[in-house]
């Protein structure tokens, strides 16, 4: 089943992170750092017509991460954490969730 949605990260630590909350079925993409062209021509690929969302670390690489996203998916949705949690794979639970939720990208995350 096609979710109509891809969260774009920066590294598999962040995948592993959020996919504790997020359904299989809603692919969690890593850019594996500053993305390449070709990186960012598979996120291309695997978007589609899926709405992106972008929830990169609140540092200085995850700021220059997103900017290059932004510039590639104008459209996503933005999601954030607090810098003082070091990153998503850092952030607890109960505030991704949250993020999730609030933001309308999955209303059915399941209740920590």
């Amino acid at each position: 089943m096609d979710t109509g949605y891809v969260i774009i990260v920066e590294g598999k630590n962040d995948r592993r992170r959020l996919r504790q909350l997020v359904p299989e079925d809603i692919p969690i993409e890593p850019t594996y750092g500053v993305p390449s062209a070709e990186r960012l021509d598979a996120l291309v690929r695997i978007a589609r017509d899926r709405q992106v969302i972008i929830f990169t670390d609140a540092d200085a690489s995850g700021r220059r991460i997103r900017r290059i996203l932004r510039d590639v998916f104008p459209e996503a949705i933005n999601l954030y954490t607090k810098p003082s949690y070091r990153g998503v794979e850092h952030t607890p639970l109960e505030y991704l969730a949250d993020r999730l939720r609030r933001s309308g990208v999955l209303d059915d995350v399941a209740e920590l």
